[in-house]
């Protein structure tokens, strides 16, 4: 029920920013179509600015999950909602999941005004100076590039620019994995998706640590009274307890037959 209302109301929120190549009018169901379409499509090694203006290459991003927000400076009210929203849920999924499990950066869409110094005084005026969160910018030919990528419509409108209230996650590869809605989107829709790509990913440690983030995965519960992920240890206890009367009923099996021979 959370999930569609938060979807309801990304689709209800009408944003601002720089317009889509020939398009004049906003269509809420075309643009939801049309970022669902992008699900599973390759995004591509794009080159934007950070807040420095120094080149910055999405391609060096490869290798962990990635979280894509599109924002425009100018907007005073959604945008640094949804900013903050997401700067909740990755205090909330780094907790879970660890500090460099998955990258975050924020993309100017106003390509016009969105400056790599308007983007380093948006991040400071939200508060977010964290490690692995990088704020970008990039051109019209860019910005409209990686849009498309992600399925993502801007349209001008008189509050600024409409657009719908979306939040990306990316794969390892690169790959559209989830896209999330809403303005205040529930925190297991953002770090389920997460857990999928950060546990279920094998890794390069061999098949022990394969199983140790395995055991993660399903043990890594969220608790509603907290409103944070925990570990939980009856999770694991029940599985080894479940484990050890197996082998403990496939010994005697054994044995019997060994006996009746």
């Amino acid at each position: 029920m959370r999930v569609l209302t938060a979807l309801c109301a990304s689709l209800v929120l009408g944003v601002t920013a720089a317009p889509a190549a020939g398009q004049q009018n906003y269509d809420r169901d075309a643009a939801l179509a049309l970022s669902q379409g992008a699900i599973g499509a390759a995004v591509g090694d794009h080159t934007l600015r950070d807040t420095r203006g120094q080149p910055f290459h999405l391609r060096n991003l490869r290798g962990k999950p990635l979280i894509i927000s599109l924002i425009y400076t100018s907007c005073h009210h959604v945008c640094p909602l949804i900013t903050r929203n997401v700067a909740e849920k990755v205090e909330i999924a780094r907790e879970a999941l660890g500090d460099d499990a998955f990258t975050v950066i924020t993309v100017g869409f106003d390509w016009q005004v969105d400056t790599p110094e308007r983007m380093k005084t948006y991040a400071s005026s939200q508060g977010i100076d964290m490690p692995g969160w990088h704020f970008l910018s990039g051109d019209a030919a860019t910005v409209t590039a990686l849009s498309d990528d992600l399925g993502f419509q801007f349209f001008p409108s008189a509050k600024g620019f409409d657009h719908l209230s979306q939040t990306t996650i990316v794969d390892a590869a690169g790959a559209v994995y989830r896209q999330i809605y809403g303005v205040d989107f529930d925190t297991q829709a953002f770090v389920e998706p997460l857990k999928e790509l950060v546990f279920d990913t094998p890794r390069e440690a061999g098949f022990a640590a394969h199983w140790i983030d395995t055991f993660r995965l399903f043990c890594t519960v969220y608790d509603p009274n907290s409103g944070r992920y925990e570990f939980d240890y009856s999770i694991f206890m029940t599985i080894l307890v479940g484990t050890l009367c197996l082998g403990s009923i496939l010994v005697f099996i054994v044995r019997e037959w060994r006996h009746s021979r």
